[in-house]
Protein backbone atom coordinates (compact mmCIF):
# COMPACT_ATOMS: atom_id res chain seq x y z
CA UNK A 1 0.00 0.00 0.00
CA UNK A 2 1.64 3.12 -0.60
CA UNK A 3 1.25 5.55 1.85
CA UNK A 4 -0.56 8.61 0.29
CA UNK A 5 -3.42 8.01 -2.37
CA UNK A 6 -5.48 10.32 -4.23
CA UNK A 7 -9.26 10.12 -3.64
CA UNK A 8 -11.60 11.21 -7.04
CA UNK A 9 -14.82 12.36 -6.11
CA UNK A 10 -17.57 11.99 -8.51
CA UNK A 11 -21.49 12.38 -8.46
CA UNK A 12 -23.14 9.21 -9.13
CA UNK A 13 -20.56 7.58 -11.94
CA UNK A 14 -17.29 6.87 -9.96
CA UNK A 15 -17.54 3.14 -11.60
CA UNK A 16 -17.90 4.51 -15.34
CA UNK A 17 -14.82 6.72 -14.43
CA UNK A 18 -12.74 3.98 -12.91
CA UNK A 19 -13.54 1.60 -15.90
CA UNK A 20 -12.69 4.08 -18.05
CA UNK A 21 -9.47 5.24 -16.84
CA UNK A 22 -8.39 1.72 -16.58
CA UNK A 23 -9.15 0.96 -19.67
CA UNK A 24 -6.57 3.55 -21.12
CA UNK A 25 -3.69 2.85 -19.22
CA UNK A 26 -1.57 -0.13 -18.88
CA UNK A 27 -0.36 -1.73 -15.54
CA UNK A 28 -3.61 -0.80 -14.29
CA UNK A 29 -6.67 -2.49 -12.19
CA UNK A 30 -9.53 -2.20 -10.45
CA UNK A 31 -9.60 -3.76 -6.84
CA UNK A 32 -12.09 -3.41 -4.04
CA UNK A 33 -15.61 -2.19 -4.54
CA UNK A 34 -17.65 -1.39 -1.34
CA UNK A 35 -21.48 -0.17 -1.47
CA UNK A 36 -23.54 1.98 0.89
CA UNK A 37 -25.01 0.09 3.32
CA UNK A 38 -27.88 1.37 5.68
CA UNK A 39 -25.63 3.50 7.49
CA UNK A 40 -23.41 4.75 5.04
CA UNK A 41 -26.58 5.26 2.70
CA UNK A 42 -29.12 7.12 5.80
CA UNK A 43 -26.16 9.71 6.30
CA UNK A 44 -25.34 10.60 2.71
CA UNK A 45 -28.61 9.93 1.12
CA UNK A 46 -27.45 7.97 -1.26
CA UNK A 47 -29.45 4.71 -2.30
CA UNK A 48 -28.38 1.41 -0.66
CA UNK A 49 -26.52 -0.94 -2.30
CA UNK A 50 -25.27 1.59 -4.90
CA UNK A 51 -21.28 1.81 -5.37
CA UNK A 52 -19.76 3.84 -2.58
CA UNK A 53 -15.72 3.21 -3.29
CA UNK A 54 -13.73 1.32 -5.70
CA UNK A 55 -9.84 1.36 -5.10
CA UNK A 56 -8.69 1.17 -8.36
CA UNK A 57 -4.91 1.38 -9.80
CA UNK A 58 -3.48 3.62 -13.08
CA UNK A 59 0.37 2.19 -13.95
CA UNK A 60 0.77 1.27 -10.69
CA UNK A 61 -0.59 3.97 -8.52
CA UNK A 62 -3.55 3.43 -6.46
CA UNK A 63 -6.38 5.27 -6.17
CA UNK A 64 -9.79 5.67 -4.95
CA UNK A 65 -12.56 6.31 -6.26
CA UNK A 66 -16.07 8.47 -4.44
CA UNK A 67 -19.56 8.18 -5.31
CA UNK A 68 -20.46 11.09 -3.03
CA UNK A 69 -23.10 13.09 -4.84
CA UNK A 70 -22.99 16.45 -6.15
CA UNK A 71 -21.59 18.56 -3.43
CA UNK A 72 -18.04 18.81 -4.92
CA UNK A 73 -16.31 18.70 -8.51
CA UNK A 74 -13.47 18.57 -9.90
CA UNK A 75 -11.62 22.20 -11.04
CA UNK A 76 -8.31 22.90 -13.19
CA UNK A 77 -6.99 23.36 -9.58
CA UNK A 78 -6.05 19.63 -9.05
CA UNK A 79 -4.57 17.95 -11.99
CA UNK A 80 -2.88 14.37 -13.05
CA UNK A 81 -0.14 14.52 -15.30
CA UNK A 82 1.27 12.05 -17.31
CA UNK A 83 4.29 11.45 -18.64
CA UNK A 84 4.90 10.36 -22.30
CA UNK A 85 8.18 9.72 -23.61
CA UNK A 86 6.88 9.65 -27.71
CA UNK A 87 4.72 12.05 -30.17
CA UNK A 88 2.64 9.15 -30.34
CA UNK A 89 1.78 7.99 -26.99
CA UNK A 90 1.22 11.22 -26.21
CA UNK A 91 -1.14 11.98 -29.12
CA UNK A 92 -2.81 7.89 -28.30
CA UNK A 93 -3.07 9.48 -24.57
CA UNK A 94 -4.40 12.98 -25.43
CA UNK A 95 -6.85 11.42 -27.71
CA UNK A 96 -8.58 8.36 -25.09
CA UNK A 97 -8.43 11.41 -22.05
CA UNK A 98 -9.97 14.19 -24.63
CA UNK A 99 -12.83 11.76 -25.98
CA UNK A 100 -16.05 13.41 -24.76
CA UNK A 101 -14.25 16.21 -22.36
CA UNK A 102 -12.75 19.35 -23.58
CA UNK A 103 -9.09 20.24 -25.05
CA UNK A 104 -7.95 23.36 -23.08
CA UNK A 105 -4.30 24.76 -23.69
CA UNK A 106 -0.53 24.36 -22.82
CA UNK A 107 -0.62 20.49 -22.84
CA UNK A 108 -3.99 20.25 -20.72
CA UNK A 109 -7.53 18.52 -21.07
CA UNK A 110 -10.42 18.16 -19.01
CA UNK A 111 -12.29 14.25 -19.72
CA UNK A 112 -15.84 13.77 -19.86
CA UNK A 113 -16.13 13.29 -16.16
CA UNK A 114 -14.48 16.92 -15.27
CA UNK A 115 -10.84 15.67 -14.21
CA UNK A 116 -8.56 17.74 -15.71
CA UNK A 117 -4.92 15.96 -16.87
CA UNK A 118 -1.78 17.43 -18.10
CA UNK A 119 -0.57 14.99 -21.10
CA UNK A 120 3.50 16.04 -21.13
CA UNK A 121 6.39 15.17 -22.67
CA UNK A 122 9.27 13.61 -20.64
CA UNK A 123 11.66 15.64 -22.65
CA UNK A 124 10.06 19.10 -21.35
CA UNK A 125 11.45 18.84 -18.32
CA UNK A 126 14.91 19.07 -19.58
CA UNK A 127 14.22 21.78 -21.45
CA UNK A 128 12.72 23.52 -18.45
CA UNK A 129 15.49 22.86 -16.24
CA UNK A 130 18.15 24.10 -18.72
CA UNK A 131 19.59 27.37 -17.11
CA UNK A 132 20.08 29.32 -20.61
CA UNK A 133 16.85 31.81 -20.02
CA UNK A 134 16.57 32.50 -23.98
CA UNK A 135 15.91 28.78 -24.26
CA UNK A 136 13.41 28.65 -21.87
CA UNK A 137 11.70 31.58 -23.21
CA UNK A 138 11.21 30.57 -26.54
CA UNK A 139 10.48 26.33 -25.28
CA UNK A 140 7.67 29.00 -23.29
CA UNK A 141 6.32 31.11 -26.34
CA UNK A 142 5.90 27.62 -28.08
CA UNK A 143 4.22 26.30 -25.85
CA UNK A 144 1.35 28.82 -24.86
CA UNK A 145 0.53 28.57 -29.12
CA UNK A 146 -0.42 25.08 -28.25
CA UNK A 147 -3.37 23.00 -27.31
CA UNK A 148 -1.85 19.53 -27.67
CA UNK A 149 1.95 19.70 -26.86
CA UNK A 150 4.01 19.06 -30.21
CA UNK A 151 7.52 17.43 -29.25
CA UNK A 152 9.20 18.09 -31.95
CA UNK A 153 7.85 22.31 -32.36
CA UNK A 154 9.40 22.28 -28.72
CA UNK A 155 12.86 20.96 -29.17
CA UNK A 156 12.89 23.09 -32.11
CA UNK A 157 12.47 26.25 -30.18
CA UNK A 158 14.72 24.61 -27.71
CA UNK A 159 17.73 24.35 -30.24
CA UNK A 160 17.33 27.41 -32.05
Amino acid sequence: MQKITTCLWFNDNAEEAVNFYTSIFKNSKIGTITHYGDATAEVSGRKKGSVMVIKFELDGREFLALNGGPVYGFTPAISLIVNCDTQQELDEMWSKLSAGGQEVECGWLTDKFGLSWQIVPTALEKMMQDKDQSKLDRVMAALLQMTKLDIAKLQQAYEQ
